[in-house]
């Protein structure tokens, strides 16, 4: 393959994708940016749906908390406590870990002891499936991009800028040292 900057009578991907007028090329290009913003809304569905569980399991650890300071038993003691009250109607099952010694800060004040959360099998499917379709969809934009023309390249360029100023546009966190 050579660098190229044909627009009519190209072809793309398979033989049924073949350019036989600017109109068809430009919307091609147009459907080619449109595929990068896909790509970066499926990255931006997966950190969403991340954050998701990792609040769901955070809310079910403070009432797995609160509950048992409630009857009296000593929640650092349990290094692992296996909860599934309150998610069991959703078929969820969380693993909340806390280590008994908390880490200490520069400060000398202590940390809180770090949780960790493994997915349910369904939940695990649903990231698996959006992994999936952002692999299918890259793989695809690369194969676009294998062409070497000039034009699907520039619109594969303008849809990541595209896509990421529309589904990257979330706040910064800013941490006080």
């Amino acid at each position: 393959m050579l660098w190229n900057w044909y627009t009519v009578d190209s072809c793309f991907i398979s033989s049924t994708w073949h350019i036989t007028s600017k109109g068809k090329f430009a919307g091609s290009c147009i459907g080619v940016i449109c595929l990068v913003v896909v790509l970066e809304t499926l990255r931006r569905m997966q950190r969403e749906y991340d954050r998701f569980l990792i609040k769901q399991a955070q809310a079910h650890a403070d009432r797995i908390h609160s509950s048992t300071r409630e009857n009296g038993s000593d929640f650092e003691r349990s290094p692992v406590i296996e909860a599934n009250q309150g998610l069991k109607d959703q078929g969820n099952h969380v693993s909340i870990i806390r280590k008994s010694s908390s880490p200490m800060s520069s400060k000398g004040t202590t940390l809180a002891a770090p949780l960790q959360y493994k997915p349910t099998i369904v939940q695990q499917a649903v990231r698996a499936l959006i992994h999936m379709l952002q692999f299918a969809v890259a793989y695809f934009i690369m194969l676009l991009a294998m062409y070497y023309n000039g034009y699907i390249i520039i619109c594969i360029i303008i849809g990541a800028f595209l896509g990421f100023f529309l589904c990257s546009w979330e706040g910064i966190r800013i941490v006080n040292a």
